[in-house]
Parts: C-alpha cells; sequence; structure tokens
C-alpha cells in the first residue's frame, strides 16, 4: 500500500539573497565616504512571488522546501501531497501569499476551528481535489509552513476513504510471517502476504501493539483525527514500520 516520495532543495535564491547582504554591508560602509545607500526597501521588500514549478503553492523566497506524496501501489496520482516550507518572511505576509495564491486554485477557506494569531495560523480548506490544511508557524528564521491536499477520489477508489466524522486504520503484513493488531479491545491476525484489512474508528488516541512471532511486541499511541486514514505495517523482515499518515 504505502509508496512515499520525499523531496528537498535548497532555493539558488536565497543563498543569493544571502549573499546579497554581505554585499550590502560592503556598500553601506563605503557609503560613509560616497553617500551612496542602496534602496533597502526594495531589497527587503515583503512580496512573496509564487513558484510555477512547485506542485503546491509555494513563494519563490525559502530557505528550505520538500514536497511529500503519499501514493497507493499502480496508481500515480497521490493520495496525499505534503509541502513543508522555511520562508524567510513575516507569518502575516506568508499567510496573506496562501490566501491568495490558494484561492486563485479554487481553494475554500473553512472558518470552523480556524486558528489566527501572531505567531500560530491553522486553516481547514475544501480544494477541487478534497480536503485541504495550512499550517504557518513563527519561527526566528522566519514562517515554517505545512501545506496538504488530499485526494477524496484516489482514496475512494482504494477503499482508504474514511467514513464521515471517522477515522480510518489499514493494517498491512507483506512479511512471510503471521502478524497480530490489538487496538481498542479488538485482535486482528493477519497471515503473511494476505491483503490488507481496515478499521473504522472513532476520533481519539488509540494505544496498540503489533507483534509477530520470534520478535518483540512493537507498541505505540495513535493519535486519530475525523477524515484521516493512517497504516500500520509489518515489513517483510517481519519488522513493525513506523505509522504513515496515508490520507
Amino acid at each position: 500500500m504505502r509508496t512515499a516520495r520525499p523531496g528537498a532543495q535548497a532555493s539558488a535564491r536565497w543563498w543569493a539573497f544571502a549573499c546579497g547582504l554581505v554585499f550590502l554591508a560592503s556598500c553601506m560602509l563605503a557609503a560613509s565616504a560616497s553617500a551612496w545607500v542602496p534602496h533597502l526597501s526594495v531589497l527587503f521588500s515583503a512580496e512573496l512571488t509564487p513558484d510555477p514549478d512547485s506542485k503546491l503553492p509555494a513563494p519563490t523566497r525559502y530557505s528550505y522546501r520538500g514536497i511529500h506524496t503519499t501514493v497507493v501501489l499502480g496508481v500515480e496520482t497521490p493520495l496525499r501531497t505534503r509541502l513543508e516550507a522555511n520562508v524567510p518572511a513575516e507569518i502575516s505576509d506568508v499567510l496573506a501569499f496562501y490566501r491568495t495564491e490558494l484561492g486563485k486554485l479554487g481553494w475554500q477557506e473553512q472558518h470552523d476551528g480556524a486558528t489566527v494569531s501572531a505567531d500560530y495560523v491553522q486553516l481547514a480548506f475544501v480544494s477541487p481535489l478534497g480536503p485541504g490544511m495550512l499550517a504557518l508557524d513563527r519561527k526566528a528564521t522566519g514562517t515554517a509552513v505545512n501545506l496538504v491536499q488530499k485526494n477524496a477520489s484516489v482514496a475512494t477508489n482504494a477503499n482508504v476513504m474514511p467514513e464521515p466524522g471517522q477515522a480510518k486504520l489499514v493494517f498491512s503484513n507483506i512479511s512471510e510471517t503471521d502478524a497480530t493488531l490489538a487496538i481498542n479491545d479488538r485482535t486482528i491476525k493477519r497471515a503473511g502476504g494476505t491483503r490488507a484489512v481496515s478499521l473504522d474508528l472513532k476520533p481519539g488516541q488509540y494505544s496498540y501493539e503489533l507483534s509477530v512471532p520470534g520478535r518483540p511486541a512493537t507498541t505505540n499511541i495513535l493519535n486519530l483525527a475525523a477524515g484521516d486514514t493512517w497504516e500500520l505495517t509489518v515489513g517483510r523482515d517481519g519488522e513493525a514500520w513506523s505509522p504513515l499518515l496515508l490520507y
């Protein structure tokens, strides 16, 4: 079931900007003799420009940016796409950028449960493909961005769409031996290499235990939110993988 595609890159524009600061310092030293000072309002402009090459809206100015996708084997279109970035700009400017750019793409902001403060923003959206979420966090070097878009059609076709108001948990065992999942007062056994099984659960916090003969049991806690689908997998070597947020 699971395939994750991470990606990250450092912006050449940002490095050029950093080098420009060194150049600016030199110019300001020379300015005491020549009376020439650069146009600071242009150099430190708050305007953010969208990057046309980004899969999800993102400004061209960033110090870090990564795209992560979760896909179903055999289906190229992602179930879930997540962009994370660090943008050297004020949180208010980044919020204005995303409200503008997401609006252009038909994302509709949902006001229920929204959080907008000087240090943190969390907004829910309905996008043309499915649910979306934007989180912004003020940092010392700018603003951390976390933008998620889910694809409802792909989730429905893959049978991983949660019921309304519920969360879904998918249990996969791709090892060659039996595996057992204990969660929510239920015990589920899956033979090696059999098809995945799914559970519909109410939103909340769940402790679980994954056990495979000959290995120590793996215990952990899942925080399930309404509309989310998580996957627990026992790998080919019998080791329990870390939980994966599929959708």
